[in-house]
């Protein structure tokens, strides 16, 4: 018995810069999660999996990633998502070099 569909939002990294982005309901990249389309159900996600995958001139490793509702859109439900949302690892630069908000 296949487990029960849990919502996703779909992600890469941007071609050029490698930053992390997710696909928004109007079809754009956000470098921002909270902007990302909450995705309900399996076919639509399928779908929205296959046009990130058609914008290889933009982005690389398209897929889909469990999030949840959240009061200002969705957040990420595993610890890989999370760290992603922060930027690169190896350095402070871009969004490390900004001061994060105690949860």
């Amino acid at each position: 018995m296949p487990r029960p569909f849990t919502p996703k939002v779909v992600t890469a990294n941007r071609l050029l810069e490698g930053d992390a982005v997710w696909r928004t309901a109007s079809g754009d990249w956000s470098p921002d999660l909270a902007q990302a389309e909450l995705i309900a159900d399996a076919a639509t996600a399928e779908l929205r999996l296959l046009e990130a995958a058609a914008e290889a001139h933009l982005v690389v490793g398209a897929y889909l990633a469990d999030a949840a509702a959240g009061a200002d859109g969705p957040e990420p439900t595993h610890f890989r998502e999370a760290f992603r949302t922060r930027g690169p690892s190896n350095y402070a630069h871009g969004k490390q070099a900004e001061p994060q908000e105690k949860a």
